[in-house]
């Protein structure tokens, strides 16, 4: 069980798209070091769960608490400046910028970003493609990007939505170990996630969410036993 501090605290959180009510009572932490799923069919709510938590949808009402702050209140950008780093799912390459000129981007939010040799080190295909424009990447390349980008800034929580979504089996083994590596280094990793082959070896824990909640929560170590309960709600 990890006895690290808990980073992110989301209670009774409900999110609207306008008049779209889609969160519904969101219940879930994370404790530094841990890596945790969001698990779910498509529309249940994962990925709103996330931009929910950035301030990226409409209105919020809740706690969501970043290291013991309250930010339901707080602007996308000051909540992303306690240590937030989000890999959306369309990734948000700039077509026109080469590969580094999109790693040099963003802003700052926390010490100990990763230097471009480290990130060259950890994605060698971006090293070789560098100086390519953003829409000269393989679909593999800028989801790679989209992932580095976020380490350069000095993040310690990633939030990443559907990494693995249309890419070949050979990339996503190699997001698999940027992950464990990224664990490794001690970072605190929020996956969502429909390849749940994937995600099952690298999570601590798995949130199934459903209609806008969570409905269920099945540590790794559970996995086996309730492997009937995953499959009737993922169909997997």
């Amino acid at each position: 069980m990890n006895t690290g501090k808990t980073l992110l605290k989301v209670s009774d959180l409900h999110a609207w798209y306008g008049e779209s009510h889609i969160l519904h009572g969101v219940n879930f932490e994370i404790r530094e070091g841990e890596l945790v799923t969001l698990l779910g069919r498509n529309g249940a709510g994962r990925s709103t769960t996330l931009k929910a938590i950035l301030g990226l949808t409409g209105k919020r009402t809740g706690s969501i608490q970043v290291a013991g702050k309250e930010t339901i209140h707080l602007p996308t950008n000051r909540i992303a400046r306690l240590g937030l780093g989000y890999c959306p799912e369309e990734r948000g390459i700039f077509s026109t910028l080469s590969c580094e000129e999109n790693l040099l981007l963003p802003p700052k939010v926390g010490e100990g970003g990763m230097s471009l040799d480290e990130i060259y080190e950890m994605f060698p295909n971006l090293k070789e493609r560098r100086n390519s424009p953003g829409t000269r990447l393989s679909g593999g390349e800028q989801q790679m990007l989209a992932m580095a980008r976020i380490l350069r800034s000095g993040a310690k929580v990633l939030l990443l939505d559907e990494i693995t979504e249309g890419l070949a089996p050979v990339i996503v083994q190699t997001l698999g170990r940027v992950i464990r590596a990224l664990k490794a280094k001690g970072l605190t990793i929020i996956l969502v996630e429909q390849n749940f082959r994937f995600a099952a070896p690298l999570a601590d824990r798995h949130y199934v969410v459903e209609h806008g909640q969570i409905v269920a929560t099945v540590n790794k170590d559970e996995l086996s036993e309730k492997a009937a309960m995953l499959h009737e709600f993922l169909g997997v």
